[in-house]
């Protein structure tokens, strides 16, 4: 069979017999690298705490933006509540319960924080489950923790109108499953043959390629990955997150993930794209390093003032990245406490230096952190 006798990479005669010019990307693998033995030493000079809220912060980013690259949005408050509940982190109050968010939550901390146990088809179902909770996407009924059986036609992604619909792939037949992923979770389980980082790559691009869920399998591919670089830096804990920088480049990642299913098993392209974007993940991770460092600073110096518990909560959900305006009556709403209370707050805090009021007057004013450590000056809440 010609490469021109077929559509998928799945139709290939060689497949799954990835192939992949070692040389062509020693380059990005080591720069790569480089960067999260960057990471490392900087992190290695933190105390547990400081990077109890490294690690909450990626594993943040990283449960809220794969949902995102799947149009779903959570609230990062509740995410990080749950996490931090799991983790045995102190972040003050607690945001309440949510089913959805508990189940993708429990799904990434077992890639991750279990990354050496094996992947198992009941582990994926397992998976599986917590992200559909209710049986449910949206409307639709699903098969939850059971591969698809495409009763209703092949697996197909899709983009466009109803009736002028793009078909950008479509998954191996349902039949073929069985085989298909038990020699997948054998390769997953066995003896690594590849360099780490490659078999993250390999991992992900595999996985999706399989499509054996009826949803969901997006978020499951990138948590594969994520279990895939956890075992490579041979940690439980997460300081990056690769989901966070695909949501970023999320047209990239569909166009190189289209074009790399229908081309053949050499796929230099795909995993020198993957690199490039773990790159970009882990340089980001310095910037969260920078907060977390930056909230610290403000605390040493703040921290010694009588500040009231109101004060301390509103302040520490600034210091964690809200963004927008800060006015008295998101204080108030944050610190459920009276408009006039609030208002008290924080002049007493613009008073002690802590907050300045930004430009604009009446209704409209609002507060901002004042000389405050690099990485959070400025920085305002909606």
């Amino acid at each position: 069979m010609n490469r021109g006798e077929y559509t998928y990479i799945w139709q290939a005669p060689d497949w799954p017999a990835w192939r992949y010019d070692l040389s062509a990307l020693a380059t990005p693998l080591a720069e790569v690298s480089h960067a999260q033995g960057l990471l490392l030493g900087r992190l290695s000079d933190l105390g547990m705490g400081q990077r109890d809220q490294v690690c909450l912060a990626a594993l943040t980013d990283d449960v809220v933006k794969t949902s995102e690259i799947e149009g779903e949005h959570l609230s990062v408050h509740s995410v990080r509540s749950s996490i931090a509940r799991r983790l045995g982190v102190d972040i003050g109050a607690l945001a309440p319960v949510d089913r959805h968010v508990e189940g993708i939550v429990e799904l990434v901390l077992d890639a991750t924080a279990n990354s050496q146990a094996p992947v198992t088809q009941a582990r994926l179902f397992g998976w599986h489950a917590a992200l559909f909770p209710t049986g449910y996407s949206g409307l639709s009924s699903i098969n939850v923790a059971q591969w698809r059986d495409d009763a209703a036609g092949p697996m197909q992604v899709v983009s466009g109108p109803l009736h002028r619909q793009r078909v950008h792939f479509e998954a191996p037949p349902a039949g073929r499953l069985p085989a298909e992923t038990g020699r997948f979770l054998d390769w997953v389980n066995a003896t690594p043959a590849e360099p780490p980082l490659i078999r993250a790559g390999l991992a992900h691009l595999w996985f999706v390629t399989l499509h054996p869920f009826d949803d969901g399998n997006g978020r499951i591919a990138r948590a594969i990955g994520d279990l895939m670089l956890a075992r490579a830096d041979g940690s439980s804990q997460r300081f990056y997150s690769l989901s966070a920088q695909i949501q970023r480049e999320r047209n990239a990642y569909y166009d190189i993930l289209e074009r790399t299913q229908k081309n053949s098993m050499d796929v230099t392209p795909w995993l020198a794209w993957f690199f490039d974007t773990l790159l970009r993940a882990v340089q980001q991770a310095h910037a969260t390093l920078d907060d977390v460092l930056g909230k610290a600073r403000f605390w040493r110096h703040w921290g010694m003032q009588a500040l009231n518990a109101r004060q301390v909560k509103v302040l520490n959900r600034l210091l964690d990245g809200f963004e927008g305006k800060l006015t008295s009556s998101k204080w108030a709403a944050i610190a459920k406490c009276s408009a006039d209370t609030a208002l008290r707050d924080i002049n007493d805090l613009v008073e002690r230096g802590a907050l300045r009021k930004s430009p604009g007057g009446g209704r409209s004013t609002s507060y901002a952190l004042n000389d405050a450590p690099h990485g959070t000056n400025g920085r305002e809440i909606d």
